[in-house]
């Protein structure tokens, strides 16, 4: 039989680069393009199909929540870093942007990356003690980051408006002004895509397999010559800097910002989203995020299905429905912590594999 009818019985990769491309498959890079052709036609397709606006807003929440999420996994799956005040960065991003759009007349477009960039030195700043602290140590100093932001937001009116919420601008660029969600939704499906291709080019350059090392053994990194203060430190400036993004795309697209709302609650919900999606996985933050902004509208879902039934007698769901999303979260994040702690990108991995193999088992 000749050579080139055969066909190989295995993934061979000869370089290193073709180890670390972003599309290991011709199928792969087509299904992503194909992904995205899809989200673009979503907006049409849901106003033809009479569907409520109400699912393409939680569309644009998944977006700009998984952005920050995005950075929180490069944080903490990636390097190992633990942070309890992510909320506090996404914060300040939404600040930050409303702030130089509104006061200082810079322009939407460029606003939201400049709060990315102004979030960073915040997120530097606070992680400077990442440097000789860990573990526990370290995620009381990001709790204490986490109210010092907040106190910070209370008290700057000149910022953020102190109990008035400070006014973020519609998007806008040269001279078009998005007013719509149909209209919003492709500027957060362009950072969106922007944000995720970044991160993803970074774990493959030198410097992501540098926060890598320093997550899986740090001392034998420092012997590589891994400066550990300096990747901790950036891992917590690349954290804030994708926080800030996704916060400056909340503001503008809300239209007010108010210093409720980014406190240990929502910083645990970013948490859960990394957590369910699976730690060190880009396309898992994804699917952790979407996971964790429909679990609520099941809730929902599920006490309308419940309703005027025993068991809604008996625990009363309908008043109760505010404390019952709570609850879920918390159960789902133990959940997956004891059943499946790779998260959901583990689980789609291994459904790939089964369809790959089957129908044999090995």
């Amino acid at each position: 039989m000749a050579a080139s009818s055969l066909i190989p019985a295995g993934d061979f990769r000869s370089t290193y680069g073709a180890d670390t491309t972003i599309f290991p498959t011709a199928t792969s890079r087509n299904m992503a393009i194909l992904g995205i052709l899809i989200l673009v036609a979503v907006p049409t397709a849901f106003s033809w199909l009479g569907v409520s606006p109400y699912w393409l807003t939680l569309l644009i929440q998944i977006g700009y929540y998984g952005i920050a999420a995005l950075g929180l996994n490069i944080l903490v799956g990636f390097t190992g870093q633990i942070s309890i005040g992510h909320a506090a960065f996404f914060g300040f991003g939404a600040f930050a942007s409303a702030y130089v759009s509104s006061k200082l007349g810079v322009p939407v477009f460029f606003a939201i990356p400049l709060a990315g960039v102004m979030t960073a030195a915040v997120g530097l700043v606070f992680g400077l003690p990442a440097a000789r602290l860990k573990g526990l140590y370290l995620a009381i100093a990001t709790l204490a980051a986490q109210y010092i932001l907040l106190d910070f937001f209370s008290r700057a009116e000149w910022f953020t408006g102190g109990t008035v919420p400070a006014l973020a601008e519609p998007f806008s660029l040269f001279g078009y002004t998005v007013r719509s969600d149909q209209q919003y939704f492709y500027v957060v499906l362009a950072y969106l895509v922007v944000c995720f291709l970044l991160a993803t080019n970074l774990m493959r350059s030198r410097d992501g397999r540098a926060l890598v090392a320093v997550r899986d053994h740090y001392l034998s990194a420092e012997i590589m010559g891994i400066n550990l203060t300096k990747y901790r430190t950036l891992s917590f400036g690349l954290a804030a800097f994708f926080a800030g993004i996704g916060g400056a795309l909340y503001a503008h697209n809300q239209g007010v910002v108010s210093n409720e709302g980014f406190g240990i609650d929502r910083s645990i919900l970013f948490l859960a989203m990394i957590i369910i999606g699976g730690l060190g996985s880009i396309m898992g933050t994804l699917m952790g995020t979407a996971f964790m902004v429909l679990l609520p509208e099941a809730m929902e879902w599920l006490t309308a299905l419940l309703r005027d039934t025993p068991i809604d007698q008996a625990l009363a769901l309908r008043p109760n429905i505010a404390f019952l999303r709570e609850i879920a979260i918390g159960l789902v994040i133990v959940l997956f912590l004891i059943f499946e702690p790779d998260g959901l990108a583990h689980r789609w991995r291994q459904i790939k594999a089964y369809w790959k193999l089957y129908p044999f088992s090995h």
